[in-house]
């Protein structure tokens, strides 16, 4: 019954991890998309967020400051 709990223990906390690995895939098509590419410049930042990721303008901007954008 021990075993069996643990083991119920082990998968439920297995499947929370549901989130993406970073692949470092982002940096390399802005860098692609702009050739002086600059994370620090937000109108930049949100078009390499936009073109990269699929995001939207709300999502990349709060994404952009967070990262240091201004």
């Amino acid at each position: 019954m021990r075993l069996l709990a643990v083991i119920m223990f082990g998968l439920m906390t297995a499947a929370c991890n549901q989130e993406q690995e970073i692949t470092g895939s982002t940096p390399v098509c802005a860098m692609r998309n702009f050739t002086s590419f600059n994370p620090r410049d937000m109108t930049q930042c949100v078009a390499a967020c936009k073109a990269c990721d699929h995001g939207n303008t709300v999502t990349c901007s709060t994404s952009c400051t967070l990262k240091g954008a201004r």
